[in-house]
């Protein structure tokens, strides 16, 4: 029996994520050495402060504040890009990919703010560029797209892709918390980003939509030209009312093509979603995604998408199709073959209109408790050809009311519109807040 060939990986960054790489390999390492074919060695491990107290124990000799070590290091046959950020992870993955290495990544920023660049110069130079762990987690939706339904065109994706907002909402239903409470409890269990404008204002989860859309149908898309909205302004009473009417609220990345129209639209907001749909039934920190196919149908795939043991099996699952390809299989990365693909997806694609996005809404406005109010909201809506579909009133203490209506079919520009009209009224309290109503049979 031949040899078994010794692969060795280095580490950029040694977090949560870096720890759990090293702890699950060390854990399961005869059984995935067996599997690969191969054995798999740690041996550099870069860090800015080697004598941090961490729960992984590494011996000192692979520790290091040199990036270099990784790489430059020719004998390091895998790059582990585990820092974050889009600084100086920008300039090592480029360094890495420009001197031809596999570079494994979770960084989701990285990849949607320069991944068109990272990949061309993987391309250029024979590097590989896998990013498995940079979407949902312990999900392989990246695969999933990628390889097991390669033979499909992907009408609508949608899901939840962010576990500490989807953890914040669900508290919030289930106990009746408010969200500053339920942010609280998130912060002392970790689940919130050290920047927590990425988690609560969604663009943690808009980075995995660029991502998923680019996979999907070969484009592009930049932050700046996608609905972005977080779960900030979501309270206990439109949580209340969404569940009355047969709704609960999710924070949804939403990935539409017409292709008869050649359009993509890409959006993450909160938007109320039937509880008869699967994916609103994924609470907690979990992470769920429908994918819908022109062969295979509906597929959902549903797990933990956050946290070091979720993060860290994706990480390794490329680290062996990393292993593989360097023992002769094909490259699953991105090649000058699925690059043609990807041209040809993306022929002619062009973003759909935001404010021609159409569908139902739900609007809550704070008004004073005064004869004729309701009137004058519906006459207002009327101008814009929005009519209600319910009403609800709740009376606060204060002497004060909101209402909470939901709308028949209408349109982004004709509530944006209608939104503006009302917070300036004197009677109406602040600005009307409104969440769309998200039907998947209607896309």
């Amino acid at each position: 029996m031949s040899e078994k060939r010794t692969i060795r990986i280095g580490l950029l960054g040694f977090g949560v994520v870096g720890q759990g790489v090293w702890k699950n390999i060390d854990k399961n390492r005869s059984a995935l050495e067996y599997r690969l074919g191969a054995e798999l060695a740690i041996t550099q491990v870069v860090v800015k402060d080697a004598s941090k107290a961490r729960e992984v124990q590494v011996p000192a000799e692979c520790y290091s504040d040199d990036p270099a070590r990784v790489v430059d290091n020719p004998e390091i046959d895998i790059v582990c890009e585990l820092m974050g950020g889009t600084g100086k992870a920008l300039e090592l993955t480029r360094r890495a990919l420009q001197q031809g290495k596999i570079v494994v990544t979770a960084n989701k920023a990285l990849i949607c703010e320069h991944g068109e660049e990272l990949f061309e110069i993987a391309r250029q130079n024979g590097g590989h560029y896998f990013f498995e762990a940079s979407v949902a987690g312990g999900i392989p939706i990246i695969k999933t797209i990628r390889e097991a339904l390669v033979a499909n065109r992907f009408k609508l994706i949608f899901g939840i892709l962010n576990g500490t907002s989807n953890y914040i909402l669900t508290r919030m239903e289930r106990e009746g918390l408010s969200f500053d409470a339920t942010l609280g409890d998130a912060r002392k269990l970790g689940y919130v980003e050290a920047d927590e404008a990425l988690d609560l204002d969604g663009i943690d989860a808009a980075h995995k939509a660029v991502i998923l859309a680019y996979l999907a149908h070969g484009k592009w898309v930049g932050l700046d030209q996608i609905i972005c909205e977080g779960i900030r302004d979501i309270t206990g009473e439109d949580i209340e009312i969404a569940g009355q009417l047969g709704y609960k609220i999710k924070l949804l990345a939403v990935i539409a093509r017409d292709f008869e129209a050649n359009q993509l639209s890409v959006r993450l907001h909160p938007a109320l979603i039937s509880k008869q749909e699967v994916i609103a039934g994924v609470d907690e920190v979990y992470n769920g995604v429908s994918v819908t196919g022109d062969v295979v149908g509906t597929t959902v795939l549903i797990g933990r998408g956050a946290g070091q043991d979720a993060t860290s099996s994706s990480v390794i699952s490329d680290i062996a199709d990393a292993v593989f390809m360097l023992q002769g299989a094909p490259a699953p990365a991105i090649s000058e073959e699925d690059e043609a693909t990807y041209q040809k997806l993306a022929d002619g694609l062009e973003l759909a209109p935001q404010d021609q996005l159409a569908g139902r809404y739900y609007l809550r406005i704070h008004v004073k408790d005064e004869e004729g109010v309701l009137a004058k909201i519906s006459d207002i809506l009327a101008k814009e050809h929005i009519s209600f579909a319910t009403v609800n009133q709740k009376e606060l203490e204060d002497g004060t009311a909101k209402l909470m209506v939901t709308t028949h079919k209408s349109n982004e520009a004709a509530i944006a519109r209608a939104k503006a009209v009302l917070a300036a009224q004197s009677s109406v309290i602040g600005a009307p807040v409104s969440f769309r109503i998200f039907d998947p049979s209607k896309v």
